[in-house]
């Protein structure tokens, strides 16, 4: 919030100003905590030192999804440890496109027409409709795939302009695990991929699939959708064609995931997903990372740029680097998968990434 200049004995009139910014401050449409509004209005009574400085951001997410939410959960705890909290110091606009690129437009024309502080698009379809529509505020991106294909950034090394974040994928985790597919389960002769073939960053990802499953023999088989009530449908229709499941970071498809899982469970089908929160939920195996972990690097960006005015432009764009393959032993158990000492030995931290 900027402290207005006025002239000195005018005492009144500082009370009104003051009392009016704290109004406008608190305005919160859709905040992650609104019941905190009050907590945000009153932050900025000490204006004038840096402990006092209040912010305001907003966030455009593509659809909710346990692993999307992660990275919301990651990124807001991200500034909460760097000293700035919702409630406190911080206003939250978070904003829900509900996986539709109407409402994906819309949200990211609000955003672009409100005062914020620093702008997050979750999800490729979010950033690039912030990318498209905002141009003067700071905006990082969590959860793309491909943010060179994606047309968010032109160079991942300096960005330039008022944008960067971090991917969320690193090819070699797809590699990864067609390997493991194609080692530890010879009977896999064809993998049906549930996709929608609208979103960028889950067509990257299948293609980067498909070369390493050429390369063993396997086919990749396809049951196409076009929003998230399709996919039970599409899952039912690769029963008997194909021998496995396996989906992409693919946000119409992750947010059905259930319906996958049911169908994987009830046909003794192996289910691999590509991130670890849909094998936390019931997927077999994956080779990835938490979302949350994900969120707070990029929320480590947000506190950089916010508290230090780094721009955004200046800053790399990261890349998950730390994978490791992740099994889920109940999944298996439903989907009649005997896990050996094989698969095991393949698990970094067993500790931590075989999920009892």
């Amino acid at each position: 919030m900027k402290k207005s200049k006025l002239w000195a004995g005018l005492g009144l009139c500082l009370m009104l100003v003051a009392a009016g910014c704290g109004n406008n401050n608190a305005v919160n449409t859709g905040s992650t905590n609104s019941g905190n509004a009050t907590a945000a209005t009153e932050a900025p009574a000490n204006a004038g030192t840096d402990a006092a400085k209040s912010y305001k951001i907003a966030i455009s997410q593509y659809v909710e999804h346990p692993s999307l939410d992660a990275t919301r959960e990651g990124f807001l705890a991200a500034l909460k440890d760097a000293g700035i909290v919702e409630g406190e110091n911080l206003t939250v606009d978070l904003q829900n496109a509900q996986a539709d690129q109407a409402n994906n437009l819309s949200v990211a024309q609000k955003i672009a027409g409100d005062k914020n502080d620093l702008v997050l698009g979750i999800a490729t379809p979010s950033a690039q409709a912030l990318v498209q529509n905002v141009k003067d505020t700071p905006i990082l991106f969590a959860a793309v795939t491909d943010p060179l294909d994606a047309k968010i950034v032109s160079d991942l090394e300096h960005p330039g302009g008022n944008v960067s974040g971090a991917s969320d994928t690193n090819p070699e985790s797809i590699t990864r695990l067609m390997n493991f597919i194609a080692t530890q389960f010879p009977d896999v002769k064809k993998l049906g991929l549930i996709i929608n073939e609208g979103e960028p960053n889950a067509v990257v990802m299948a293609d980067i699939a498909k070369e390493e499953l050429d390369k063993h023999g396997i086919e990749l088989v396809k049951a196409a959708i076009t929003n998230t009530s399709e996919v039970k449908q599409a899952a039912e229709s690769l029963v008997g064609r194909v021998d496995a499941f396996y989906i992409t970071l693919d946000n119409s498809v992750v947010s059905g995931v259930d319906a996958i899982i049911q169908t994987a469970n009830d046909n003794k089908l192996p289910f691999f997903s590509a991130d670890r929160d849909t094998v936390e939920k019931g997927a077999f195996a994956t080779v990835g990372f938490k979302y949350y972990d994900h969120g707070y690097q990029v929320g480590e960006m947000a506190a950089d740029v916010l508290k230090n005015g780094t721009s955004p432009g200046d800053m790399k764009v990261s890349m998950q680097e730390k994978l490791d393959l992740i099994l889920n032993l109940k999944a298996a158990a439903a989907q009649g998968i005997e896990v050996t000492d094989a698969m095991k030995a393949e698990v970094a931290d067993q500790a931590n990434n075989i999920i009892q």
